[in-house]
């Protein structure tokens, strides 16, 4: 690859990509994952098997990343790419991965330029399988899966839904934005992904709440659910048994591998919340609940002029969070669930955001605060965030800024050593 220039014209640190292209239907995706590398700035050299070149032609993989796409050994000899490639990469990322592909990388094949460049990568290399059910859960592919991952490869866990044919299940691709988002994570960190949840069982909450005024109008806030679901998603890739409780969210995917619960008020997200942290190892409340709804619901569109009201009155919905602390203090709640909450908060004349935060904690009783500073572009409806984690042990550890999913990886960090023993009862 070309030397780089640190950074690219959108402000970003340029790296070289390798995207590995495997021989199945799902191939088409890697065309929306090339060209979401590119347009971010890097530098993507595509690696198909001479299978993908069946399902998407080499004109096509060429022109999205403006450089020449070989799949053999033996073409141009004299730069070496089957050592170059996997040197001088910053990130391999293969999608689909075959059964196939998964079975000769882990016997250590390098009969083309793709397994060629998977034993010299010194990278992280992240594989994002795509396959039948039957194929996902033979025991072949079982033991592959393991083993890529006992060295240190990530392997993504596949998404369910519509297979090739009528066929449905475990084993779809997952779509190429949830893809290029865990693989730019690992460009930030590249232990971001460790298989440290496995067994677990978390419920996530995610997005704002809507509460009725009439058939028409409702109060809401400004949350677009992309921090919790980025919470989701990582849990899940860590291992994870993931349930997530959702509201209004901005069009966003739902995470492979994760069980979603739509709902819409706040009273229907406790409902939700309440029963499915029967038994979770740790309930994380990033959800913007609605502290307010309408006392009374209008069944006709309340309109302007005869019958306009003077006010809206108000009435609190129940705080979901000190909710479940108290249940887990009374015994409705497993004593070693671990419950982490999250706050949104400004500062003014009386204090700053981490003089509110700190009362938030002593107030709610939650283990873990992750704090957020609101305002100005901030946290809600972008895709970078910042802000402080608050335990309730008295640390404090500022959150760096960077992608939701980074700050997600975080929380996870300090979530896992609260867990208890995964071969003792939580309670």
């Amino acid at each position: 690859m070309e030397s780089l220039d640190e950074t690219s014209e959108f402000g970003q640190r340029r790296r070289r990509v390798v995207i590995g292209v495997g021989g199945g239907i799902a191939a088409y995706k890697a065309c929306a994952l090339i060209r979401a590398f590119t347009e971010s700035g890097h530098q993507v050299r595509v690696v198909p098997t001479e299978s993908a070149l069946e399902f998407v032609g080499r004109a096509t993989f060429e022109a999205l990343s403006g450089n020449p796409v070989h799949t053999g050994v033996f073409t141009d000899v004299p730069q070496v790419p089957h050592v170059r490639l996997g040197q001088e990469a910053d990130l391999v990322v293969v999608a689909p991965a075959t059964a196939d592909l998964m079975a000769r990388a882990v016997q250590g094949r390098a009969d083309d330029l793709l397994t060629a460049t998977l034993l010299t990568a010194r990278c992280p290399v992240m594989f994002a399988p795509a396959m039948h059910t039957e194929m996902w859960e033979h025991p072949a592919t079982v033991d592959n899966v393991e083993t890529l991952r006992r060295r240190g490869v990530v392997v993504v866990e596949p998404a369910s839904g519509r297979l090739t044919g009528q066929d449905t299940g475990a084993g779809r691709l997952p779509e190429p934005e949830e893809i290029f988002g865990l693989a730019t994570l690992l460009l930030e960190r590249a232990d971001a992904l460790p298989r440290d949840l496995v067994g677990r069982k978390l419920v996530i909450s995610a997005g704002g709440t809507r509460e009725p005024l009439d058939p028409v109008r409702f109060l809401g806030n400004r949350s677009s659910g992309k921090q919790g679901y980025a919470l989701a998603r990582l849990a899940a890739q860590r291992g994870a048994d993931v349930t997530l409780i959702a509201g209004a969210v901005a069009g966003l995917t739902d995470p492979a591998a994760v069980d979603v619960v739509r709902v819409q008020t706040a009273a229907q997200m406790q409902d939700a919340v309440v029963k499915y942290a029967a038994g979770a190892d740790a309930v994380i409340m990033s959800a913007a609940v609605a502290d307010f709804r309408p006392t009374t619901l209008a069944t006709t569109k309340i309109k302007k002029g005869a019958g306009e009201p003077d006010s809206i009155a108000l009435t609190k919905n129940d705080d979901i969070l000190a909710g479940l602390v108290e249940a887990r203090t009374e015994g409705g709640l497993s004593a070693g669930t671990v419950i982490v909450g999250f706050a949104a908060e400004t500062g003014d004349e009386h204090g700053d955001v981490l003089t509110y935060a700190r009362a938030k904690l002593a107030r709610k009783g939650c283990d873990l605060l992750v704090v957020n500073a609101v305002g100005d572009g901030k946290a809600f409806e972008v895709d970078n965030n910042d802000g402080w984690l608050l335990a309730a042990d008295g640390s404090e550890t500022a959150l760096a800024h960077g992608s939701k999913s980074l700050m997600a990886s975080r929380v996870l960090d300090a979530l896992r050593p609260l867990l208890a023993p995964a071969d003792r009862p939580k309670s």
